[in-house]
C-alpha cells in the first residue's frame, strides 16, 4: 500500500477506546450493512468528534475503497498518493495534528478575514468624521453607495469562486486582497459622489469571492463536525476588527489638520496599508491543500510529516469520501455548475441566508452615526460600539457551541432572531425624549444578538456532500446573504432619521418572519429525510449493497445520504 506502519501505532490505535469511529448525519453510507442505521437513528454518541483511526470505516469494504480509489484516480485528487484504507494512527496523534492545523491554517485565514472586515466596516466610522458633508454626500446617497457595495460584492461570488477553483484558493485569495487594500487606499482621495461610488462598485468586485473561497480551502483541511466551531472563532473577526478599528479610528481620527487631511482620509490610508501587508504574506502563508505545503517561504520539508499527512488525507475521506472527488485546481465547468444550482433542496438554506441577518444589519451599519445624532462625540461614538462587539464575539462561541454539543442547527440559529426581537421591539416602543443612554442600552443589546453564520455556513458545506456542490453552494449561500444585506442597507432612510422608527417597525416584523423560517426549514429536512428513510428501507440489503457500488447518484441525490438540519 502506500506506506509502511508502525506496530506500535497499529497497537496503540486498536486498543485506545478514544478512537471508536462512528458515522454522521449528512454523510453517505459505505455499505449495505453500515447502513441499516441512518441518521435518524444513530445515538447522540455517534457525533463525538473522536480522533484515531479503527478497522470500522466507510472504506472497511474493501470494494468500496476501490471503488473510490477509482474516483479519486479519475478526478486526479491530489491527495491521492497518501490514500490508503489500512492505515492506521492514534487519538493523540490526530488531535496534536488538528493542534498544528489550528495553528498554520486556521489563524492565517481569522488575520486575512479580518482584513476583509477591516475595509467592509471602516466607512461605518468614516462617518462619523464628517466624511459624508465633506464629500457633498447624505445618508441616502451612502445607501446607494453601500449598495453598490454590496451588489457588486454579489455579483462577485460565484464568478470569483469558479476563477479560486480553476487558479486554486492559495493563488486568488492573495491577489485579491492586495487588489482591494490599494483600492482602499484611494478612498482618502475621494471628493464627490461619483467617485465614492465607483471605488464601492470596485470593492465590492475584488471582496466579493473571498469569504466563499476561504471556506472551501478549509474544507481541505477539517472533517465535517470539526469545521463549524473553527468558523465561530473564523468569525470573530468581526467582532475583534470592529474593536480594534473603534479604537484605531478614535485614534487616527484625531489626526485630523495634518498635512491638511481629514481623519478620515488617514483612517482609509493607514488601514490599506496594514491590510496590503497581510495579502502579500498571504501568497506564502497559503498551501494549496495538506499534501503541498513544501514552498521556499514555508520550508523545503513543508509543514506536515509523511505520516502527518496521510493522517490528514484518510481522515479526512473517512469522514467525507466525496471530499477526493474534484482536484483542487480543476474548474466547476456549466454542466456541473448547472447541476450544482438546480439542487433545489438546498435553497432552503439560502433563503434563511437571505433574511436572516437583515434585522442586526441596519443598526450595525449606523451605529456610530446614530450614536452621533442623538449627542454623542465622534470619540464617544466609536468606543461605545466595543461593547456591542465583545458581547457579540462570546455569544458567537456559545451558540456554535451549543449546536455542536446538542446537534441541532436550526432550532439554535433561530435564537439570533428570538434574541433580537424584544431589543428592537423597544426600539419602536422607546419614546422620543428618551434618554440617548437607554436607546444606546438597547441597540447594544440588538447587537450582542447569537450570530448563526458559523452553524450555517457548515450547515450548508455538510448538506452540499460533494466538492462541485460545496464549491457553488458557499457561492450561493454567501451571494443570497450579500442579498440581505442590499436589503439591510436601505431600510434606514434620511428622512427617518435619527431614530428610524419606520425602518425599526420594518425589521421587527422582518424578526418574526426569520424565527418561523427557521421552523419550517427543520419541517423540510425532517421530510424529506422520512422519504428517503423509506426507499432505502424498501430495499434488501443486497439491494442496498449493489446500489452503494453501482449507483450514478451524486451529491445529495444519493438515497443513502440524510440531511442534517
Amino acid at each position: 500500500m502506500a506506506s509502511e506502519r508502525d506496530d506500535k501505532v497499529e497497537k496503540a490505535s486498536d486498543s485506545d477506546p478514544e478512537t471508536k469511529e462512528t458515522k454522521e448525519t449528512a454523510t453517505p453510507i459505505a455499505t449495505a450493512k453500515s447502513s441499516s442505521r441512518t441518521s435518524q437513528e444513530a445515538p447522540a454518541a455517534a457525533e463525538n468528534d473522536d480522533y484515531g483511526s479503527t478497522d470500522d470505516h466507510v472504506f472497511s469494504d474493501p470494494s468500496v475503497a476501490e471503488r473510490w480509489r477509482g474516483v479519486y484516480e479519475k478526478a486526479g485528487y491530489e491527495n491521492r498518493h497518501r490514500f490508503d484504507p489500512e492505515y492506521k494512527w492514534t487519538a493523540e496523534e490526530e488531535k496534536r495534528l488538528v493542534r498544528k492545523i489550528d495553528a498554520r491554517i486556521m489563524v492565517w485565514a481569522w488575520v486575512m478575514f479580518c482584513a476583509l472586515d477591516m475595509h467592509r466596516r471602516n466607512i461605518n466610522r468614516a462617518i462619523s468624521d464628517n466624511f459624508l458633508p465633506e464629500t457633498g454626500m447624505n445618508t441616502n446617497d451612502f445607501n446607494y453607495g453601500q449598495t453598490i457595495f454590496l451588489a457588486c460584492f454579489l455579483a462577485a461570488e460565484l464568478p470569483s469562486g469558479l476563477i479560486s477553483k480553476k487558479l486554486g484558493a492559495d493563488v486568488w485569495i492573495p491577489t485579491i486582497m492586495v487588489g482591494w487594500s490599494i483600492t482602499a487606499m484611494c478612498q482618502a482621495f475621494l471628493k464627490n459622489r461619483a467617485g465614492f461610488y465607483a471605488i464601492k462598485a470596485l470593492l465590492g468586485l475584488l471582496m466579493g469571492g473571498f469569504i466563499p473561497d476561504i471556506v472551501l480551502w478549509l474544507t481541505y483541511f477539517y472533517k465535517s463536525r470539526e469545521l463549524p466551531l473553527r468558523l465561530a472563532w473564523f468569525w470573530t473577526a468581526l467582532s475583534t476588527v470592529n474593536i480594534v478599528g473603534s479604537l484605531l479610528a478614535a485614534g487616527i481620527l484625531q489626526m485630523r489638520g495634518i498635512n491638511g487631511w481629514s481623519g478620515w482620509q488617514w483612517l482609509f490610508l493607514i488601514e490599506g496599508l496594514l491590510t496590503t501587508l497581510v495579502g502579500i504574506f498571504s501568497w506564502g502563508l497559503m498551501p494549496p491543500g495538506p499534501t503541498q505545503t513544501r514552498h521556499w517561504f514555508r520550508g523545503k520539508n513543508g509543514w506536515f510529516t509523511e505520516h502527518e499527512e496521510f493522517i490528514l488525507v484518510n481522515r479526512l475521506l473517512r469522514d467525507d469520501p466525496s471530499k477526493g472527488d474534484m482536484n483542487n485546481r480543476q474548474a466547476v465547468g456549466p454542466v456541473l455548475l448547472f447541476r450544482a444550482v438546480k439542487d433545489w433542496e438546498m435553497w432552503p438554506l439560502y433563503i434563511i441566508g437571505l433574511t436572516t441577518y437583515i434585522p442586526p444589519g441596519a443598526p450595525s451599519n449606523y451605529l456610530s452615526y446614530i450614536l452621533r445624532q442623538i449627542g454623542f462625540s465622534v470619540f464617544e461614538a466609536n468606543l461605545l460600539a466595543i461593547p456591542s462587539q465583545f458581547l457579540f464575539a462570546v455569544n458567537l462561541l456559545i451558540v456554535t457551541w451549543v449546536s455542536r454539543h446538542v446537534d441541532e442547527r436550526s432550532v439554535v440559529s433561530s435564537s439570533s432572531n428570538i434574541w433580537i426581537f424584544p431589543w428592537v421591539l423597544a426600539l419602536v416602543l422607546l419614546p422620543d425624549g428618551a434618554s440617548p443612554w437607554a436607546r444606546y442600552a438597547l441597540l447594544t443589546g440588538l447587537l450582542s444578538y447569537p450570530y448563526c453564520h458559523a452553524i450555517l455556513v457548515g450547515w450548508t458545506a455538510k448538506n452540499s456532500n460533494a466538492v462541485r456542490t460545496r464549491a457553488v453552494s458557499a457561492a450561493l449561500y454567501n451571494m443570497f446573504v450579500q442579498s440581505g444585506n442590499i436589503i439591510a442597507a436601505n431600510i434606514y432612510r434620511d428622512d427617518d432619521q435619527p431614530l428610524y422608527r419606520r425602518g425599526n417597525k420594518v425589521l421587527l416584523g422582518i424578526t418574526v418572519f426569520n424565527v418561523v423560517l427557521f421552523y419550517l426549514v427543520k419541517a423540510f429536512y425532517v421530510w424529506r429525510n422520512r422519504l428517503r428513510d423509506r426507499k432505502w428501507k424498501a430495499m434488501t440489503p443486497a439491494e442496498q449493497e449493489n446500489y452503494v457500488l453501482t449507483t450514478k447518484d451524486e451529491g445529495m441525490q444519493r438515497l443513502d445520504f440524510r440531511f442534517a438540519h
